[in-house]
């Protein structure tokens, strides 16, 4: 049965609530799930959660080394349209990079709604190949143009973030839905994976930013030039 975290709650990736090791890590699904509140009919409250606002949420992850940092910031290269994207083919996996170089971690899609039951973005890895140079990774939830579009988590609902086994086993899940504390908060830092007597920990973070752009944590908190 899988495990309801709260925050900063931590429990072993592998293992379940007992001690035994039921879980297989070949390949591990990171579900990340959210609903955008209802319209609230007329007034204020209706336009603000009108259907014509589109929230287009996008899962990131990092791959950390042993100092907490991401060592491989990647490249930058030219696209088809002629703008210039960094951060290509290193240790961030997120939309326009969305599968890391040694083919263990890959994100499958973008949903820009979050409609429909189940996860609206899926980030996979491969735990029991990943390389030991690699010893967390950290995943967060950007909401895209969330200032310019005033769209925050305090307008998000049912927020979660689940993990998969191999099996289609969900070995554990961290819900977290929008309220005032959430205003203005147009990312955050839902959880983390990390490595711990040779095997794999999975921890609830929770951690909200104004910011709705990931690089501004990644130079905050995981770079090395921050």
């Amino acid at each position: 049965m899988a495990i309801n975290l709260q925050k900063g709650q931590t429990i072993d990736l592998r293992k379940n609530d007992r001690g035994e090791s039921v879980y297989d890590l070949s390949k591990v699904t990171i579900g990340l799930g959210w609903d955008v509140r209802k319209q609230g009919g007329g007034g204020f409250f209706g336009k603000l959660f009108s259907k014509e606002a589109e929230y287009d949420l996008d899962a990131v992850a990092f791959l950390l080394d042993g100092n907490g940092k991401v060592a491989n910031l990647g490249r930058t290269v030219q696209t088809n349209d002629g703008r210039q994207m960094g951060l290509y083919q290193g240790d961030v996996v997120f939309f326009n990079s969305m599968q890391h170089p040694s083919g263990n971690v890959w994100l499958t899609g973008d949903n820009r709604t979050g409609a429909g039951d189940g996860d609206d973005e899926q980030i996979i890895v491969r735990l029991d190949q990943l390389d030991e140079s690699y010893q967390k990774i950290v995943f967060l939830v950007t909401i895209y143009q969330g200032r310019s579009n005033n769209q925050h988590f305090g307008m998000i609902e049912n927020a979660f973030i689940r993990a998969v086994d191999a099996t289609g086993k969900e070995i554990t899940k961290y819900s977290l839905s929008g309220d005032s504390s959430m205003n203005g908060m147009c990312a955050m830092v839902f959880a983390e994976a990390y490595r711990h007597n040779g095997d794999w920990k999975f921890r609830a973070l929770g951690e909200p930013s104004p910011t709705d752009n990931f690089i501004d944590i990644l130079r905050q908190q995981y770079s090395y030039s921050n």
